[in-house]
């Protein structure tokens, strides 16, 4: 997270180059894709050094957010809309959240999840497809 916050700052500074070289570097140490375009709250873990874990370059996360390694969070073809997440969500590890989706505030996703609709806020989805088990 902080070499993503990094290159967003430079990012947000209009400083060419360096925003993409880091995000290289991230790829090649860590086998992640966080793209410095991104909005990711303050406060939100990437767990692991983001070991795995892709993210689409248009993807809001909010606040104080902890996403587990292996986690995708990604578009789909033909469909501009990607993810959107909230703040105080939890995303376990290999979890997928695909196409235009919305996680609401303090959800959780499970471990191996696949999310393709909206979940709502305060609620444990799990399963493939994920499935809204409990409200918390």
């Amino acid at each position: 997270y902080k070499w993503y916050k990094i290159s967003r700052i430079l990012y947000m500074h209009h400083i060419p180059v360096l925003p993409g070289v880091i995000k290289a570097l991230i790829r090649v140490l860590w086998a992640a894709v966080i793209p410095y375009q991104a909005d990711i709250g303050e406060g939100t873990i990437i767990g692991y050094q983001g070991l795995g874990v892709v993210i689409h370059k248009r993807c809001v996360i909010g606040k104080n957010c902890h996403i587990s390694q292996n986690v995708t969070l990604g578009g789909t073809s033909n469909i501009y809309e990607v993810p959107m997440v909230g703040d105080n969500v939890t995303i376990g590890a290999g979890a997928n959240i695909i196409g235009p989706v919305t996680i609401g505030d303090n959800a959780v996703i499970g471990a191996g999840a696949v999310v393709v609709t909206d979940i709502p806020a305060n609620s444990i989805a799990v399963g493939v497809p994920a499935k809204v088990v409990k409200f918390i």
